[in-house]
C-alpha cells in the first residue's frame, strides 16, 4: 500500500487518523510508502506513525536538503530521493512519480496512477480557489510551464492538496487551464503597474481581478498573489 502526501503540521493525531482510516481499507497490508509531495510542513508534519508502521519515506533530492537544514521536530525525514522521476510498483498497482521543475514550491512531485488515470498534484493547481498563501515562495514564471505539462499528461482525475471548490470536488485539465490562465492575466496586470512604479502598496490595495471576483477564497487570497507578482516585476520605472 502507498500513503501519500500526510497532512499532519505537527499534529500527530491527525496522521494516527490517517492510519485507521487506511486499516479500514486494507487491514491485513503493509503501508510500504509515504510520499512526500514537496517539503512544507502543512504536508508533511506528523508522519512519526506511519513510520512506526514500518514505511519507507519518499521525497525529492531537493525536498530532502530542505529538510536536513530545517531540522524540524515533527518531520521525518526522507529515506529515498527522487530526482528526475521513479514508478514504485507494488502488486499491480503503478505509481509514477515526476519532478517537472519549479512551481509552488522547488520540491514538487507529481504522482500519477496510469492504470487509474489519477494524478496526485499538490498546491499549484487549486481546483476552484487562487493559490492564495501559496505564492509566498513561489516560482511564478516556471509555475505556468508546469501547469503545461500536468496538462499534457494522461488523466482524467486530479486529487489535490487542498479541497477543490465547490464542495471538495476533483481537478479536471480545465482546472489545470484555469490556474494557468489566472496566473498568466495576474502577471500581465502587476507587471504592467509595476513598469508605472506602483509596486508594492497601491498594488496590493487597489488593483482588482474582477474574473475572479466569485471564487470562493478571492478577497483574501488575492493580495497574496499580487505580493508576489509585485515582488517579481517591482522594479519601478
Amino acid at each position: 500500500m502507498i500513503a501519500t502526501d500526510p497532512i499532519g503540521y505537527g499534529r500527530p493525531q491527525a496522521v494516527v487518523t490517517y492510519v485507521d482510516e487506511i486499516r479500514k481499507v486494507a487491514s491485513n497490508q503493509p503501508i510500504k510508502y509515504v510520499i512526500y509531495s514537496h517539503h512544507h510542513f502543512d504536508h508533511i508534519a506528523g508522519g512519526k506513525p506511519f513510520k512506526d508502521a514500518g514505511a519507507t519515506f519518499v521525497a525529492h533530492r531537493r525536498a530532502a536538503e530542505r529538510l536536513a537544514v530545517l531540522k524540524d521536530p515533527h518531520t521525518i525525514l526522507p529515506d529515498e530521493t527522487v530526482d528526475a522521476g521513479r514508478t514504485i510498483t507494488l502488486g499491480d498497482t503503478t505509481l509514477e512519480l515526476s519532478y517537472i521543475g519549479l512551481n509552488h514550491s522547488d520540491s514538487s512531485l507529481v504522482m500519477r496512477l496510469p492504470k487509474q488515470r489519477v494524478l496526485f498534484a499538490v498546491d499549484f493547481v487549486s481546483v476552484g480557489t487562487l493559490p492564495a498563501r501559496g505564492m509566498i515562495d513561489s516560482y511564478p514564471l516556471e509555475w505556468e510551464d508546469a501547469l503545461r505539462k500536468v496538462h499534457a499528461m494522461d488523466w482524467d482525475k486530479l486529487i489535490p492538496g487542498h479541497p477543490g471548490a465547490p464542495n471538495g470536488r476533483l481537478g479536471t485539465k480545465q482546472d489545470v487551464q484555469d490556474v494557468l490562465t489566472f496566473l498568466q492575466e495576474a502577471s500581465a496586470a502587476v507587471k504592467a503597474e509595476a513598469q508605472a512604479g506602483k509596486c508594492w502598496d497601491a498594488v496590493e490595495k487597489e488593483l482588482k481581478l474582477p474574473k475572479y471576483a466569485s471564487w470562493p477564497n478571492y478577497d483574501a487570497a488575492l493580495p497574496f498573489v499580487l505580493r508576489r507578482y509585485c515582488g517579481l516585476w517591482g522594479r519601478g520605472t
